[in-house]
C-alpha cells in the first residue's frame, strides 16, 4: 500500500464490502442519472464502478470534470444490487461509494476517445498514441506482447540457450534491405550501419564456441511499410545453434510455437508436426512461398492437356505454344452456384490486371459434360484427363488462367485466396504452420538477367559439397527454410555455409571476387578460418507473432510506438532536420534534391 492506492482497480470483490479503500486512475467514463453519478475508475489492471450521490459536497466537481483525468477516490466498498452486477468486469459485483476525491493529473480536452474502440484514423492514432494505447484492445495487445517475451524467453532458457546482445552500431551489408546509416564524427566520411539482423555476429557467437544463443533483437531496415511489417525497425527471436541439422532446428523451433500459441490462444493447431513442402511444390500448388494451409484449395498445372487435338480452345492453345503455362483451382460441389458467383470471379481476377479467369462445371448426363463459357471446347476423354489430374468430380468447377509463370503463380495464388473466402472456406479458429525449405541457392533477376542469390549468401548448398555443379547455378538447392503461419511468413532460416573456400565459390557465381567478399565480409570470412563448426539458425519474428495471437491484420496494433506508412514517428516528429553545428561535427553538409 502506497498514498495512492489500497488496491489496484481489478481487486475489489464482495470480501471487501465494508472497508474503506483509496484507488487512482483514469476516469474512463461517466454516467450522470441526476441524483447519482456514476464513474469508471481504470488502471492498468482493471475497472472499478464507483457511485457519489448529489449530496456530497464533491458532486458538482465530479460532475464536470475531463474524462481522462487522473484522479485519486476515497470511498467505502458497498454491494451492487442484483440487477446492477457486471459480469463482464472482475469487480462487478461491488462499487466504492465515493467519500473525497482529489485531482492528480489534469487533462485537456481529447483529440479521440479512450473508452471506445472506434476506428479513428492513423494519423490522429499516431499523433496521440499515448492515447491510442490506453484504449481496452490495444492496451491489451501490447501487455500479450509483454507476456509473450517474457514466456518466450523462459522457453528458450528450459532448451539450454543462452542469451547475449550483438552490436547495434555495425558496418554495412551488400545483400538485403536498404541500411540505415550512422555517420562516424571519431572517423570522419565512414558510416555505420544499423543491423538489419545480427547475422554474421550469430555465426560468430557459433565461431566462438557458445553452443546455442538467442536474443531478442531489434532490426533497422529501411523498406516501405505493409499491414505485416513495420517501416524502420522490428524485433525478431534470434537464434543460433552448433553442430546442427535442418531437423534439429526443426524440433526446437516446433516445439516453442506450438507451445506459446497453446499458452496464449484458445485456436486450434492443424498441425503439432509442421508438414514440410518444398518451395518448388509451394510455388505449383499454392502460387506462392507463403501458403495458407487453412484453405484447401490447391492449384494444378494442366498446360499439357492444350496439346490435344480433341481440346479447342484456341486462345490457351496458342499461348501455350508461345509458352505460356495453364494453371487451376478446382472448387468442390459448387454446380448449384449463380452464373453471378463464377463471372464475379473472372471480373475479379480482370481487375487486379489478369486477363480473366475462364471456367467450366463438370456435369454427367450418360457422359461427361463441361457446362460454362468454355465448356464446349473440351471433349469428354480431355475432361476426364482434367478429372484425373486434379481429382475433380461431377459437380465439381474448374477455374483456368493462362500465362507467364511468374504471372500465373501471382493470380493464381490471388484467386485461390478470393474463392476461399468468397465460398467461407476458411476456418478462423485455426493456426496453420508449415515449413518451405529447398530453396533455389540463385535465381536470375529478371531485369539485368544476373545470377544473385535468392534467399540468404551464407547458406550452405545442398548435395555434395566437394562436386557441385557451378556451371548450373539455377539448379542448385541450398539447406535454406522459412516458417509460415496462415499465409504469413514469420521467418527465414538456414544451416550456414562455414566453409571459407565454399563461400569464395558461391560468392563468385553472383559476381563477387574473392577480394570483394574479402572487403565486405572481412570479419566473417576471417573467423571461418580459424575452425568453425556446422552451424544453422533462423530468427522468426516477434511482431508478426503477437499479430496472430491478437488475431490482428497490421502489426501496429501490436507495436507500442509504431511509424506511419511513410516511416514517420508523428508522436516525436522523427525524422527531424538537425543544427548546422551538429552536420559540422560529423564533417557532413546536406545537398538535396530540388
Amino acid at each position: 500500500m502506497n498514498k495512492y492506492r489500497s488496491h489496484k482497480c481489478n481487486e475489489l470483490r464482495k470480501i471487501d464490502v465494508g472497508k474503506k479503500v483509496f484507488l487512482s486512475g483514469w476516469i474512463n467514463k461517466k454516467r450522470d442519472h441526476g441524483n447519482l453519478l456514476f464513474i469508471d475508475l481504470r488502471d492498468n489492471y482493471g475497472i472499478t464502478q464507483c457511485i457519489i450521490d448529489k449530496e456530497n459536497s464533491f458532486f458538482s466537481n465530479l460532475e464536470k470534470i475531463q474524462l481522462e483525468t487522473v484522479v485519486k477516490i476515497n470511498g467505502e466498498v458497498v454491494n451492487r444490487s442484483e440487477d446492477t452486477i457486471n459480469k463482464e468486469i472482475q469487480t462487478g459485483e461491488v462499487e466504492v461509494s465515493i467519500e473525497s476525491f482529489s485531482i492528480l493529473g489534469i487533462c485537456k480536452e481529447l483529440p479521440m476517445p479512450v473508452f471506445s474502440d472506434q476506428e479513428y484514423s492513423e494519423e490522429i492514432r499516431l499523433k496521440y498514441r499515448f492515447l491510442d494505447l490506453r484504449r481496452k484492445k490495444i492496451h491489451e495487445n501490447i501487455i500479450l506482447r509483454s507476456k509473450v517475451i517474457s514466456f518466450i524467453r523462459d522457453e528458450m532458457n528450459k532448451l539450454g540457450f543462452l542469451e547475449f546482445q550483438t552490436p547495434i552500431l555495425t558496418s554495412s551489408s551488400p545483400e538485403g534491405a536498404r541500411d540505415f546509416l550512422v555517420p562516424s564524427r571519431l572517423n570522419p566520411g565512414k558510416f555505420y550501419a544499423l543491423p538489419q539482423a545480427p547475422q554474421q555476429f550469430k555465426q560468430l557467437i557459433m565461431v566462438s564456441g557458445f553452443d546455442r544463443y538467442f536474443q531478442i533483437a531489434p532490426c533497422f531496415r529501411d523498406e516501405d511499410a505493409r499491414a505485416d511489417r513495420s517501416p524502420g525497425e522490428f524485433y525478431q527471436l534470434d537464434l543460433e545453434m552448433s553442430f546442427v541439422e535442418q531437423e534439429d532446428i526443426f524440433k526446437v523451433v516446433e516445439k516453442l510455437l506450438v507451445n506459446t500459441f497453446k499458452k496464449f490462444s484458445n485456436k486450434k493447431l492443424m498441425f503439432e508436426k509442421f508438414p514440410k513442402i518444398s518451395y518448388s511444390d509451394s510455388m505449383l500448388k499454392y502460387g506462392s512461398d507463403k501458403p495458407d494451409l487453412r484453405n484447401p484449395l490447391i492449384i494444378n498445372d494442366i498446360t499439357e492437356i492444350f496439346s490435344r487435338e480433341d481440346v479447342s480452345f484456341e486462345i490457351f492453345k496458342n499461348l501455350v505454344k508461345s509458352g505460356s503455362h495453364v494453371r487451376c483451382i478446382v472448387t468442390k460441389n459448387t454446380k448449384d452456384k449463380p452464373r453471378s458467383f463464377f463471372d464475379g470471379v473472372d471480373k475479379w481476377a480482370k481487375d487486379q490486371g489478369a486477363s480473366g479467369l475462364a471456367y467450366f462445371t463438370l456435369e454427367s448426363d450418360k457422359e461427361i459434360l463441361a457446362k460454362g463459357p468454355i465448356g464446349k471446347f473440351f471433349s469428354k476423354e480431355a475432361l476426364t484427363k482434367i478429372m484425373k489430374k486434379t481429382k475433380a468430380q461431377i459437380g465439381d468447377s474448374i477455374f483456368m488462367a493462362c500465362g507467364k509463370q511468374k504471372d500465373l503463380e501471382k493470380i493464381t495464388s490471388l484467386a485461390r485466396e478470393k474463392i476461399a473466402n468468397d465460398l467461407n472456406l476458411i476456418d478462423e479458429n485455426t493456426f496453420a504452420f508449415c515449413w518451405i525449405v529447398d530453396y533455389p541457392m540463385f535465381e536470375k533477376d529478371e531485369q539485368s538477367g544476373k545470377i544473385q542469390f535468392s534467399h540468404n549468401p551464407f547458406s550452405m548448398p545442398q548435395g555434395d559439397i566437394n562436386n557441385l555443379d557451378l556451371e548450373n547455378p539455377l539448379g542448385m538447392l541450398a539447406f535454406q527454410y522459412d516458417i509460415v503461419c496462415n499465409g504469413i511468413e514469420l521467418s527465414s532460416g538456414a544451416i550456414r555455409n562455414h566453409i571459407p573456400e565454399l563461400m569464395y565459390k558461391l560468392f563468385s557465381v553472383a559476381g563477387y571476387s574473392k577480394k570483394h567478399v574479402d572487403e565486405k565480409f572481412s570479419g566473417m570470412i576471417n573467423a571461418l578460418s580459424y575452425g568453425a563448426p556446422p552451424h544453422g539458425g533462423i530468427a522468426p519474428g516477434i511482431d508478426r507473432i503477437v499479430m496472430l495471437l491478437a488475431n490482428e491484420k497490421n502489426i501496429r496494433e501490436v507495436t507500442m510506438f509504431p511509424m506511419n506508412q511513410n516511416a514517420q514517428d508523428l508522436m516525436m516528429n522523427a525524422p527531424s532536420e538537425v543544427e548546422e553545428n551538429q552536420l559540422k561535427e560529423l564533417n557532413l553538409t546536406l545537398k538535396l534534391k530540388k
